[in-house]
Formats: C-alpha cells, structure tokens, sequence
C-alpha cells in the first residue's frame, strides 16, 4: 500500500505514524506546505509568554526524526493544490520553487487543517500589525514583532480558548491587554453563571474585556469597535485576530468530496470521505456529536488524533471506527483551572433535550488541608432519567480530573445515579470523602426524586430584587462581613428555636456559603411542615461569584453588601 498524508500536525502524522506501526512495508508520504510538520500547536500562547523558552520547542517532530523512527517521507514547504481521483494521483507544489509535479497513491488521508479567520470587512485588516495564531511561524512573527517595536497595548479579538490563553500570556510580560469579544460572554463551552468566575479572574489581573463589541477597523495606534450601535476606540500597538477558523475543504471540494451542513469533508465512522480511498481527519472535517447524533466540527487536538487512529486502522484492515465527539476541553486562566465536557445549557436547549442542572461550590480538598478552595461544579443533566449530559467545573485546584470522571460517564452512557456510585481516590490532601462529582450528583438526585426545590444562581438577582423572603443561616459573624441584601439572618445553630419567626405563607427562600447548611435547613424546615422552602443553588459563594464582574464593570447596583469570597 502507497499512502499519501496531506497535512501534518495532529491529525495527519498521527494517522502516517499509526499506519507505519500497522504495516512495515507501507510507502507513506506526507506533504505538509508549511515549514513544521509537527508542532505543538496547542502551547503556541505560552511562547509568547516565556513558558515555552524557545520556538524550537514548539517543533515535536523534523523530517529527519520521521523518517529515522518511522520510515516516512515527509516533504515540507509542498503544497497539495489537486486530487485526481480517476488516476488517484495528487499535484504537489514546491512552495519554494514554484515546480509542480505528480504524486501517486492507493490511499490518501486529508488533513487540511483550519484557517484562522482574517475578516476583510475589517478595515486595516492587511496591516503589518495584525497577526493569527496558527503555527509556529505565525506565533514567531507576533513575538518578534512585539520585541522589535516595542509594542505595549495589545488587543485580542475573539475570547475563544487561544484567544484567552495569548491574552494571559502577553498579560504575564508585562502588556497592556484588552480582549474584544463579539459575544456576552468568552469560553462558550462555559455557561454564563460559571464562565462569569472566570471573566472576574481576567479582570482582577488587569485583562480588559469588551463583551458583545465588534471591531470594525484597525488605524495607527488604536483600534475601532461597536457596542450597542456604538463607536468607541481602543489604544492598540498591535492586533492579534483570534475570532475562530474555517475548515480547509477548498482542495476536498474541487475533488467532488462532499461537503456536510457545518461545512467540514463529510465523512463515515471509518473517516472514510464519500470516495472509499480517501479518508479525512482533524479540524476540517464534520462529525457526529455522539450525544446529540447531529453533524458537527470539532477544532481540538484530542479528536483528531482518535479520527487518525480509525482512520488508520481501517485503511489497514482493522475494524474501527470513531464514535463521534462530546467536546472536553481544559484551560487555565491566571489562578484557576477550568474545564468542560458535553452539552451546556445553551447546547442542551439547541439539541431539543429537556434537562435540568445544578450549581455546587464545595471545597476541592478537606477544608484543614493546606490549599484548600472551593471549586465551582455545574452538572447538566436530562429530565426525568436522569442521563448526564455535561459539567464545568472552575477552580484553584484540579478541575480536569473531576471533568475527566463526567467524559467517561458520558461515553458509557452514565446517569445520576452511576455518578453518585463512583468510587474514587481519596485523601485529605487530594480531595473529600464525598468529592465534588459526588456533592453535585447528590443534590441532583434529590431534586430529581422531588426531595429539593431550588432557584438557580442566574435568577437570584430577580429575586433579591423582588423582596422576597430570604434566610441567610451562617452564623452571625458571617452575615455581619457580607450578606445578600434583604436577607434575614437567622443561623442553623438557632433555627430550631426561632420557627415562630419564618413564614409558611410565602415562599422562604434558603441560603448559606455554599449550600450544605442551607440543605441542612431545608430538610429540617421540611419535617416541621414549611412546604414553601427553597433552597438558592451556589448559595452565597455562588451569587458573589456570579454578580462580581458585571457589577465591577457595569456600575450596577449590587445585591450584596460586600464581595467577600473567604
């Protein structure tokens, strides 16, 4: 068998690395038109950054190293411009030299990537100043540049995963940073009563962010913008564009390959186009989201390297296929770590699913233990079977391995009850006896089985507003630092004693800091008859946390007395 790889990278080499590991006696070529065909392009931010000391780092694989470790010939700066599927040969051009030639194959994969999206509707789009993040070359150029000219106010557009990573890390040399973003909010994967955490994470260190803002011009030292039908300019030394990528099918497309709804290289669960001899994989093509059964695009390394892998094997034989995505994806930002993995609310509502979710901010390891913080975990789950759909979870401490347990979950097909049964490592310095999955599984099942009522964290705003009855039951200490507006204080400690004071007539709404003493207070409120209680999910942590950033960059009136996150 003669393979031909175009596109290298994660999708790509992965698929030439895995087919050579299959059969020894394969001819592989892989053709790769920019100058690294192997690169880590998920650490290009933190060169900027000085994490990664040197661009030569970036670089995973070289030629020479492919062809020594696994006999493959790959040819860089050589660029694929056609595919001949009657004669099943491709044209190649040396982007050096110009020259063309012919390249045959018996199998072919298709790695084209995604290009970065460089709108031509923004005037000032060409200039010198205004970079991508794509390769090694890309994230080479803004570097230099920034060194060169000296370059102090920096903006970002788009407030996606890259665009929040090069932020952080042009933040961490010293520049002035303003994220522009077209939506309200950054991080879609995240809902906005959790992403809300991370937006304060971003503010607290100085990150400027202009939500629901469009840039519609670049000029000498400063950018323009619209909000709300509004002008408005930013000081800008240089430009990075991080607003998203378009899948590369142009080379697919004039081959007669299909082309799918979401406008990825359609293909079958073997990454088989509509052509049995050519395979596609990684950002450019469309699969299935394995938890809504509907044609998506998916830009991660993760995915690409399984869809290489079956890609692989079933060129070679083998009996594989690729299942389809649920999306987990990870960053940091500054202090905290964030995670998310399946459907969100806004997923979930698009997909037609009826579902419910739950907010908890439990602490990620016994509270005595040196380190210990709450961390933020919103478990989405389908009504009335109980069938987990996603999580998020934010926090000081290792939000991946709690999202890690719901993506397994998730691909077994896992439910509420599944999760609460999981048995996990424990010791005081990783984690609780009862972890966070578990807290979340919990108080989903009770409200599941009709055993908790609760408001979620995005209406208490609504609420304070309204004059509702609301107990706070911390101890008095607590309530005199901060405490929601309105709110009457009257401790667990003391409830028992102090019934005649809570009325039955009205609903009773219950908070604490994180909602276990609230939960305490409900259930007991519940045996002695009250049957309008309610318990506010997140609790006070939960409301702090989730009106911070807009109240601090708004001017609005808080409905707290005072931001105290201790």
């Amino acid at each position: 068998m003669k393979l031909v790889v175009v596109g290298g990278v994660a999708g790509g080499a992965s698929a030439a690395a895995r087919v050579r590991r299959l059969d020894e006696s394969a001819e592989i070529v892989m053709f790769e038109r920019g100058e690294d065909v192997s690169y880590s392009n998920c650490s290009l931010p933190y060169y900027l950054g000085g994490l990664v000391e040197n661009s030569e780092a970036l670089v995973l694989m070289t030629p020479t190293k492919f062809k020594g470790e696994h006999n493959i010939d790959v040819r860089v700066n050589s660029e694929v411009t056609a595919i001949h599927r009657e004669t099943k040969t491709v044209t190649v051009k040396n982007t050096k030299t110009g020259e063309t030639y012919e390249e045959s194959y018996d199998k072919l994969v298709l790695s084209p990537g995604a290009s970065p999206i460089m709108p031509k509707s923004i005037k000032g789009i060409d200039r010198e100043n205004v970079f991508s993040v794509r390769n090694v070359t890309d994230i080479v150029g803004v570097k230099s540049y920034i060194d060169k000219t000296g370059a102090k106010d920096i903006i970002v557009v788009g407030g996606g995963f890259i665009g929040i990573e090069v932020a952080e890390n042009l933040k961490h040399v010293g520049k002035n940073v303003t994220v522009v973003e077209g939506l309200g909010q950054i991080l879609a994967p995240f809902d906005l009563d959790l992403v809300q955490i991370l937006q304060k994470e971003l503010y607290d260190n100085g990150v400027g962010l202009c939500l629901s803002s469009t840039l519609t011009a670049i000029e000498d030292g400063q950018v323009v913008c619209t909000k709300d039908g509004k002008e408005f300019t930013l000081p800008a030394d240089a430009v990075v564009m991080s607003i998203g990528v378009a899948p590369e099918t142009k080379l697919a497309a004039e081959a007669g390959l299909e082309i799918g709804a979401t406008r990825g290289i359609k293909v079958n669960e073997h990454m088989q186009t509509a052509d049995p001899d050519i395979y596609a994989v990684g950002d450019a093509v469309e699969i299935t989201n394995a938890l809504t059964g509907k044609p998506g695009r998916l830009a991660l390394a993760g995915p690409a390297q399984w869809e290489a892998r079956a890609a692989a094997d079933h060129m070679c034989g083998r009996n594989a296929s690729y299942k389809g995505f649920i999306g987990s994806s990870c960053i940091r930002v500054f202090g905290l770590n964030a995670a998310s993995t399946g459907l969100n609310e806004k997923t979930a509502s698009a997909a037609g699913i009826e579902f419910d979710y739950v907010n908890v901010y439990p602490y990620d390891k016994v509270k005595i233990m040196p380190n210990a913080e709450p961390m933020a975990f919103k478990l989405v789950y389908s009504v009335p079977d109980g069938k987990i759909l996603g999580a998020q979870a934010i926090g000081k401490g290792d939000a991946t391995k709690r999202v890690d347990i719901i993506a397994a979950l998730i691909k077994m097909g896992g439910t509420i009850c599944d999760l609460i049964e999981v048995e996990h490592c424990y010791a005081p310095l990783f984690s609780t006896a009862k972890d966070v999955v578990h807290m979340a599984a919990l108080t989903a099942e009770n409200i599941l089985e009709g055993r908790l009522k609760q408001v979620h964290v995005k209406d208490v705003r609504g609420i304070v507003e309204s004059g509702a009855y609301i107990i706070d039951v911390r101890e008095a200490w607590e309530y005199e630092l901060s405490h929601i507006k309105g709110a009457h204080n009257i401790p667990l400690t003391e409830l028992r004693d102090r019934l005649d004071e809570i009325p039955k007539d009205i609903p009773v709404y219950l908070h604490c800091r994180t909602s276990q003493r609230s939960y305490y207070a409900y259930c007991a409120l519940k045996a002695r008859g009250f049957d309008n209680v309610v318990n506010l999910s997140g609790s006070f942590l939960g409301v702090c946390l989730h009106e911070y950033f807009n109240d601090k960059t708004t001017g609005r009136e808080p409905i707290v007395t005072d931001y105290n996150f201790k």
